[in-house]
């Protein structure tokens, strides 16, 4: 099993790694396309700002490598915004593998939405009925609508959508790296996954 975390200029790449290491999961941190394409499964984390990381995405031209990948790809945080159609931070054009959009909080609650929140609504294959009322790590001011691709929800002020999924694309608003025994549930499950396109 191959596992490629992408390498590009976000801020949880090593929390990431360091959480499959504890599972025990060889992985590689890479940005040279022939790798992340031969990987079995492909993680797209991010912490960081939309537009500044979106620029730099087109300019390594991994903008059309994430696209195209056949691959189950698990996209963290900012990953899961930039896959989404396009983001209010920054008025910047994502992705588009989820045609959603990333709105910011307008809610009259403390933002960033930061700490610990339950996951509802959980739904197969990526989460799994069990995780229901489970408590995970999030950290975001903007947040993904819940559309049929929702995998999961929690609510702060609003329902958003704490979790994505359609075809071989999985995505994730909270920090499973962060989440203790749940998240590594979650990291366990997707690398578990068998589905390509």
């Amino acid at each position: 099993m191959k596992i490629a975390i992408i390498k590009y200029n976000a801020g949880n790449i090593k929390s990431v790694s360091n959480a499959l290491g504890r599972l025990g999961i060889e992985h590689a941190i890479t940005d040279k396309p022939d790798e992340i394409i031969a990987a079995d499964k492909v993680i797209f984390p991010g912490v960081g700002e939309a537009s500044t990381t979106m620029a730099y995405l087109k300019n390594k031209k991994l903008d059309i490598l994430i696209r195209e990948l056949k691959q189950p790809v698990l996209g963290i945080c900012l990953g899961m915004q930039l896959m989404c159609s396009h983001s209010e931070e920054g008025d910047t054009p994502c992705l588009g593998i989820f045609d959603l959009p990333v709105k910011k909080f307008m809610v009259d609650l403390k933002i960033p939405h930061m700490g610990w929140n339950s996951l509802h609504e959980t739904r197969l294959p990526f989460m799994e009925n069990s995780l229901e009322g489970e408590y995970v790590y999030f950290v975001h001011s903007y947040y993904v609508p819940v559309a049929n691709e929702t995998a999961a929800l929690t609510h702060y002020g609003i329902p958003f959508s704490a979790a994505l999924q359609k075809d071989n694309f999985f995505a994730t608003q909270f920090h499973p790296e962060k989440s203790g025994a749940v998240g590594e549930r979650i990291l366990k499950r997707f690398v578990d996954i068998e589905v390509r396109v």
